[in-house]
């Protein structure tokens, strides 16, 4: 019989990382938008209301803009999202969703608010938001805060 071993910090991130992404990727695909994945976060999980640089995306998301490029190309021609003319910059681009891509991102952003109601139900609200609020704080620490963008989207 072996004996029983504590699960490292990382481990237990990664675990709770597959389980939401398990739960956000079934619900988008009962949904009607079942060619997202994981890969496209770097995009939805950054992008602000009115669109962005593919620079910016790939600086929020902490990837090369080698990486977020092949995502925006997938998506763009999946019609998730358009690239556009800056206002401010005619040589340069702007990365928006297309209401297709608007309305995958609103069932996204509320199937991790569901995520989260059910492990609040499960584990108790305070739990959940002082460990949220001390991931938070290691973002904000770190300067690595990608969803930053992504919440202000929702506000």
């Amino acid at each position: 019989m072996q004996e029983p071993r504590d699960i490292p910090l990382i481990g237990l991130l990664q675990i709770a990382h597959d389980l939401s992404e398990e739960h956000l990727f079934s619900r988008l695909a009962e949904a009607g938008y079942p060619e997202l994945r994981p890969a496209h976060g770097c995009v939805f999980g950054t992008i602000s209301r009115g669109g962005d640089r593919l620079t910016v995306l790939a600086e929020r998301a902490d990837m090369t803009k080698q990486a977020v490029g092949e995502a925006v190309s997938e998506l763009e021609r999946i019609g998730y999202v358009e690239r556009v003319p800056d206002p401010s910059d005619g040589r340069a681009k702007i990365i928006r969703l297309t209401k297709h891509g608007e309305a995958a991102w609103e069932i996204g952003w509320n199937a991790l608010a569901e995520f989260r109601a059910r492990w609040e139900e499960r584990y108790g609200r305070e739990r959940v938001s002082d460990a949220i609020a001390l991931l938070e704080q290691i973002a904000a620490e770190t300067e690595r805060d990608p969803l930053q963008a992504a919440h202000s989207r929702a506000a």
